[in-house]
Parts: structure tokens; sequence; C-alpha cells
């Protein structure tokens, strides 16, 4: 069964826990948050809560995803990072409007070296959400370097702005003397830009 809800940004995954596990899944509810970044997913490992073969159809759940099916940052298999794009992070604009002839490149040189130390890079990884989340994989932001990125020294990397990508979460609760089980739609949110900034 797929149950489509309307997913809103940005969100938090929340993990529920006031419920038995003999009672009801641990499931994840929607809440909107500005904080990043997301906790680990914890998972009740009953496989009775695992979807099964049946419920695993490609074709059903590429038509439930619909145009939220984004191939650059959902996979169905593990994928590894291109090293070229591992790091991203947008040169300074006043980097990018100089003229690189032969007069400048001193003066480039500087403040290249003054950007390696002070940038914050988007580093990208792929993960695996375990098989009640589809796609399985998904490719997320983290802003890994661990030196100051200040001069003086003092400020740190750290998230700075959100995304989210929309998948599809196999949810199972308990209805009466049985238990109910559906894929629904649900935000699962990425860090999508890193800055330069004070410990909090």
């Amino acid at each position: 069964m797929i149950i489509q809800m309307e997913p809103s940004l940005p969100v938090l995954l929340v993990l529920v826990l006031s419920l038995p596990v003999s009672t009801s899944q641990h499931f994840f509810l929607l809440r909107p948050s500005d904080l990043m970044p997301v906790l680990e997913l914890q998972e009740d490992p009953d496989p009775e809560l695992d979807p099964r073969e049946k419920d695993l159809n490609e074709t059903e759940l590429h038509s439930a995803l619909g145009r939220h099916f984004d191939p650059e940052m959902m996979s169905l298999f593990p994928r590894e990072e291109d090293r070229e794009d591992r790091e991203e992070g947008p040169l300074p604009e006043e980097l990018q409007d100089l003229d690189l002839d032969q007069k400048q490149k001193k003066k480039l040189r500087r403040r290249l070296q003054l950007w390696a130390r002070t940038g914050c890079p988007l580093v990208h990884t792929w993960t695996d959400l375990g098989t009640r989340f589809w796609p399985r994989y998904v490719r997320v932001g983290s802003c890994r370097r661990q030196s100051s990125c200040s001069v003086p020294r003092g400020m740190f990397c750290r998230p700075a702005r959100s995304s989210s990508l929309t998948v599809l979460r196999w949810r199972c609760v308990t209805r009466g003397a049985g238990l109910r089980c559906a894929w629904i739609s649900v935000n699962y949110p990425v860090i999508s830009e890193c800055k330069c900034a004070c410990p909090t």
C-alpha cells in the first residue's frame, strides 16, 4: 500500500519513542526545524516491520514518488562519490572578477591562498537509509573541515542552509488486532551549504 502525503520545507525527522515495540513501529514524524545536521536514524530491528518483496515493486514506487525522484541525489544501488565532486564551494566574487593576466597573478595567488584557508566546501557522500526507505541511497552534504576557517582563528565551518529530498518511508502501525503497513512520502533534510561562523 502507498499513501501520498504532500511534504513541506524544511523538516526534521523526529523519532517517536513513547509507544512500546509490541504495539507500534518506531517511526519518524515531520516537524519544522532549522536544526542541522539530522540525527542518525534509529530503527526497530524487528524484521516483521520491514517491507516484503511484494512491497518493493520498482515500477509502483517510481510512480508513487513521481517527479520527486532525483537520479543525481537518489539511487536504488550503492554508489561512490565522484572524486572531483566531493568538495563544492563557489569562488568569492572578488576572485571571479579578477582579470587573469600576468600582472595580477601575484595578487591572485595571495587571494587564492586566503580563500583556501577560509573556504567551507560542501562535501557530498552517499548514505544508506536502510530497507524502510525508497530509494534506499541518498546523496547528502556535510561540512567536514576541522580546522578554523577564519583569520585570526576562532571560527569554524557550520551548516548554513538545508534543502530536502522527498523519499518514501515504510511505516507500520498497529490497528486493532493486526499490523498495517504502507509507504508514505516524507522529506529527508540534507545540508546544502556551509559557511564560516562562530562556535555555538
